[in-house]
């Protein structure tokens, strides 16, 4: 099992940024393939972005690339996503994620974080 504890949500004006934190505990967490979701009211939670236990593949949809970064740091447990450039569409609930790196789904959720954008 692994417990994931999202932080660093709030309230920014458009063309602001956040850093979202992720802290893991439970097993090793470098043994996970870490992810960033995001979900708003009356719509199913969508991938924002993944990073493999190194820190050496990460991945992004489209409509943030440019403007999020995921980083990890395995000393410390924890996972981030920095947010640049935010606009209003990005007002949302961010959830941390971690599957195996063996496995192809994402079976560990935070409970996550809102963002609100403000325009």
């Amino acid at each position: 099992q692994v417990q994931l504890v999202e932080s660093g949500g709030g309230l920014v004006q458009a063309g602001g940024s956040l850093r979202l934190s992720c802290a893991a505990s439970g097993r090793t967490f470098s043994g996970y393939t870490m992810g960033w979701f995001r979900q708003v009211p009356g719509k199913g939670r969508e991938f924002v972005a993944s990073i493999t236990w190194s820190g050496g593949i990460t991945s992004y949809v489209d409509f943030v690339k440019g403007r999020f970064t995921i980083s990890r740091d395995n000393a410390k447990n924890t996972v981030y996503l920095q947010m640049n450039s935010l606009k209003a569409e990005d007002t949302a609930v961010y959830y941390c994620a971690a599957r195996p790196n063996y496995s192809a789904q994402f079976g560990f959720w935070g409970q996550g974080t809102q963002v609100t954008v403000s325009s």
